[in-house]
């Protein structure tokens, strides 16, 4: 993906915003992460799919589980549509990228999503070597 624009359908940003904030409602708090679903090259995301969160400490840092992760692109796959990136929140703070966030990025060419429960949601293409914030609208 190397558009600048990323639209997103009002479903799948209800759907990422009502996962996060189940994660917010938590005690403590945790960050929820899935995969993005869509079409990478018309840059849309369509649907998501929550993957659990198996980070040692979900406060602050997400892993998405390995086997639902596979699970979910081989499904997304199947279905015709593209894998076009992966979403976490960030429960209490800015939904932008951290440095544990870009540590543990690994997929040059897709989009990285985040969002805070409150509303807020950016995205951002990895490089590579860093995160590239896209236009996100919504469809």
């Amino acid at each position: 993906m190397t558009s600048s624009n990323v639209s997103v359908s009002h479903a799948a940003r209800d759907s990422v915003l009502s996962h996060a904030r189940d994660g917010a409602a938590r005690d403590p708090p945790a960050e929820v992460c899935g995969v993005l679903v869509g079409d990478r090259d018309a840059g849309s995301i369509s649907s998501v799919r929550p993957v659990s969160n198996v980070a040692d400490d979900p406060r602050v840092a997400y892993e998405l589980d390995p086997v639902e992760t596979m699970a979910a692109i081989d499904d997304v796959e199947a279905s015709g549509a593209d894998v076009v990136g992966f979403y976490h929140s960030h429960p209490e703070s800015a939904p932008v990228p951290s440095a544990a966030d870009r540590a543990q990025a690994s997929w040059p060419g897709y989009l990285y999503l985040i969002c805070n429960p409150d509303g807020r949601m950016t995205a951002h293409e990895w490089t590579g070597d860093d995160f590239r914030e896209v236009t996100l609208t919504v469809d």
